[in-house]
């Protein structure tokens, strides 16, 4: 199967969204809470709920473009949810589609 722009965007939009969500979790929150420096999570946060909104559209795009199964796009809602889950979902998508 043939890449396409919108399966780039879906693969660059989860690692986005996953490394976000890695940085929340790993340095901005231990900021807050261990230096009393909340400035990082607002800022991080705002962002990771931008790239995980992004990434949820887009994972819809490729459903709606019939590029991904139902259950895959329930999958990405999942993923997107879980510390690593977008990088371990984009090499089971990229196994699945070869």
């Amino acid at each position: 199967m043939e890449k396409t722009k919108t399966d780039r965007m879906h693969r660059i939009a989860g690692r986005l969204e996953g490394t976000s969500f890695l940085l929340l979790i790993f340095i901005a929150m231990p900021l807050k809470y261990m230096a009393d420096w909340p400035w990082g999570v607002k800022v991080v946060g705002w962002a990771h709920g931008i790239l995980f909104i992004a990434y949820l559209y887009i994972s819809w795009m490729q459903y709606d473009k019939q590029r991904i199964s139902l259950k895959a796009l329930a999958l990405c809602f999942f993923a997107a949810l879980l510390p690593f889950g977008p990088f371990v979902l984009e090499k089971k998508l990229e196994k699945s589609n070869q």
